[in-house]
């Protein structure tokens, strides 16, 4: 889900399906909105020649999408034997149990309702699928079971609604927490550093190229929000209402109700460092 757009960030780029790494190909679900920009990314990873393929984000339930998605990978002579969820939000999950019924795939994620057939995802580990490396790094705040995939033979890294190809997510309060997405943001800029990432690969929109400028751009940018709320809050806003109408004046307004579920997750962060004392309906 968008947000404001921050001018540098594949805000121009055109995106469709196809082969974008090495070991990555998008098969873009159909189901463009204003919150889901182009549609869900469903990756599909395989290292070169193996024949055995990982899936992450299956998308929504629509039968057509998921049977490209078997075909793409039969087209490779490959099998898929994992389906990995980067969240449990219906746009990135809906689908996942409906394929792994088609594949006898095990759908494995961090919230125990959306496994089928699977084991739950731990932060450092690793799956593979033939000579292909999958580690799995803890990222809650767009919602507390978000993860994102680092494939570190090529420098990719795959973020979900953590980071997106177009704008800012939304942190899905209550669920999400802002004060852990500060810390998931500041992890992947380290990591980026670390692992000297190349490209994000997000769950919607174009892959991003200078991830550190983009993460760093990121956590600049929430953190100029929360002096925009705050600013609002002195100037009189007594209600969340308020408060959204003045930070995202130049927001779509049908994007209004996930600025709303942020601006509850940022006065909550203010509440929990004392800033402010009063509930603000």
């Amino acid at each position: 889900m968008t947000g404001r757009v921050l001018p540098f960030i594949g805000s121009g780029d055109e995106w469709a399906s196809g082969i974008k790494t090495t070991s990555a190909t998008c098969e873009l679900a159909p189901n463009p909105s204003p919150w889901t920009l182009d549609g869900t990314n469903t990756w599909l990873l395989q290292a070169p020649g193996a024949n055995e393929a990982i899936i992450v984000d299956p998308g929504p339930s629509d039968e057509g999408h998921l049977v490209e998605v078997i075909a793409q990978v039969a087209a490779r002579d490959a099998r898929i034997t994992a389906i990995l969820l980067t969240h449990g939000h219906v746009d990135h999950s809906a689908g996942a149990r409906r394929l792994g019924e088609l594949t006898g795939a095990p759908v494995r994620a961090v919230d125990p309702m959306h496994r089928h057939g699977g084991e739950g995802l731990a932060s450092g580990e690793v799956v593979t699928a033939g000579d292909l490396v999958v580690q799995v790094i803890e990222t809650p705040g767009h919602s507390s079971d978000s993860v994102c995939f680092l494939l570190p033979e090529e420098g990719s890294l795959l973020t979900g609604d953590t980071v997106l190809g177009r704008g800012t997510t939304v942190v899905a309060w209550p669920d999400g927490r802002l004060s852990e997405y500060l810390v998931s943001l500041a992890r992947l800029r380290d990591l980026t550093d670390r692992e000297s990432i190349k490209a994000i690969l997000p769950g919607h929109g174009p892959i991003l190229q200078a991830p550190g400028e983009i993460l760093t751009a990121y956590l600049d940018h929430r953190m100029a929000r929360l002096d925009e709320v705050r600013a609002a809050l002195a100037a009189g806003a007594g209600s969340t209402a308020d408060v959204v109408a003045t930070v995202y004046a130049n927001t779509p307004r049908e994007l209004w109700p996930a600025a709303e579920l942020s601006v509850r997750a940022q006065l909550q962060l203010l509440r929990d460092a004392g800033e402010i004392s009063v509930e603000i309906c």
